[in-house]
């Protein structure tokens, strides 16, 4: 936990090494299902008395599903934390899974279905996962299939929250308004009963990801504008390379045509996207997994601008590994710095950032380790890992939209490095 003296609330929840990762194809979309049912009633409250309760102390009650976590967090005032721990508990460890309140929640899980697959982002990226990881179980979607949403059962779920939902798995993190010793007092009195391994004694292995280097293409002629999605394999959360990485993407940054920064943005890339007028957007993304990732870029562009976007963006990619700067290293150190501490604004960032870090990391590193662990990284350090997952390198592709000018497999994979003479 992380104490603000003066702080008249809190943010207190519980991160759980378990998300759609650890689903079977069978169960897919269970971590996701979950969430949705744990508000539905327990053993102590129904769904109305959890209600009424979480407004009448004007808090905020809130969960999130993601491939490798699960997450329930409650904001609240100082005095109501021990009840916050309280009701956490109480949906995560004594849900009632109803049968009704099951079907229900079928209808509702299949409308955010289909919200989300009507932003495109969303459903360009879960496309990328799907072919980089094909076969895997980061290539399945959070949500899961829609067969799979019509047919999972109560056994499904409750089998999941005792497989999934031990000991070792859970942290619980609180930020702002929190007495460390208190939180640890509140931990041992409502979740001392959880079991530390599954009923069978196994441990359930994570099926290790396998990256694909392949397409994925939904074309549409109708459509006027591209959504793509470009990435090679990156680096996991512990791996040397995860911050020159980092910084790699700090880099090559971001550029978006309605931001009024025109031409003179700061990065190579957004310079020359801007002076070719090749895309609307365009930004750099660096996902971390426990033992892989993806580093990439997604853009937003017009159907008849994708080659020259495709030209400058690989140009761009390949030029990290030959030609970096060191001036454009320094600049992206101050930019990862400013970024991460401006991240840390407010408790629930926090205690996002406790949570996620002592699952991923076993510990919190504190901001000045992170900014050390930073500045170590020189631009010889910035070219190795160019070199390492650049060039050369088979890369994972998902494009969704007015296509039919986007280069083919083979096109990009040529331009993953440069032949030099």
């Amino acid at each position: 936990s992380e104490t603000v003296v003066g702080s008249e609330t809190a943010t207190v929840g519980v991160w759980i090494d378990a998300g759609s990762r650890y689903e079977t194809a069978q169960n897919n979309g269970a971590a996701h299902f979950l969430e949705h049912m744990a508000f539905k009633g327990t053993t102590k409250r129904n769904q109305q008395q959890l209600e009424v309760e979480i407004e009448n102390m004007g808090g905020h009650l809130n969960a999130y599903t993601s491939r490798e976590q699960t997450v329930y967090f409650a904001k609240v005032f100082k005095n109501d934390v021990g009840r916050a721990v309280e009701i956490l508990s109480d949906i995560l460890l004594n849900s009632k899974l109803e049968e009704s309140a099951i079907n229900r929640e079928r209808d509702v899980i299949l409308r955010e279905m289909s919200e989300v697959n009507k932003q495109q982002e969303e459903l360009t990226l879960d496309h990328l996962h799907a072919t980089a990881f094909m076969g895997t179980g980061l290539g399945r979607t959070i949500l899961g299939p829609e067969e799979n949403i019509k047919s999972l059962t109560k056994d499904d779920l409750s089998n999941y929250i005792k497989t999934h939902y031990t000991a070792p798995r859970m942290v619980i993190a609180g930020a702002g308004a929190i007495n460390h010793h208190q939180l640890c007092d509140l931990a041992s009195q409502h979740f001392g009963s959880l079991p530390t391994a599954p009923p069978s004694g196994l441990e359930i292995a994570m099926e290790p990801a396998v990256f694909t280097g392949s397409d994925i293409r939904v074309r549409f002629d109708s459509h006027d504008m591209a959504h793509v999605a470009l990435a090679f394999e990156g680096a996991s959360w512990t791996s040397e390379y995860a911050f020159p990485l980092m910084l790699m993407q700090t880099m090559l940054g971001s550029y978006d045509r309605g931001s009024g920064v025109g031409k003179n943005v700061a990065t190579r890339l957004g310079q020359e996207i801007a002076t070719h007028d090749c895309a609307h957007s365009i930004s750099t993304f660096n996902t971390c997994y426990k033992d892989t990732g993806l580093f990439g870029v997604y853009a937003v562009a017009k159907d008849n601008t994708l080659d020259d976007l495709m030209f400058y963006t690989m140009n761009n990619l390949v030029r990290l590994v030959h030609t970096p700067s060191d001036e454009e290293v320094e600049r992206a150190k101050v930019n990862l710095k400013a970024a991460m501490l401006m991240g840390l604004d407010g408790h629930s960032n926090v205690a996002e950032d406790i949570g996620r870090q002592l699952l991923t990391y076993g510990r919190r590193m504190t901001p000045a380790e992170i900014f050390s662990r930073i500045d170590a990284v020189t631009t010889a350090d910035i070219r190795a890992t160019a070199a390492k997952f650049i060039n050369d390198q088979d890369h994972a592709l998902a494009a969704v939209g007015g296509i039919h000018e986007l280069p083919d497999y083979n096109w990009i994979r040529r331009h993953s490095y440069w032949v030099r003479y």
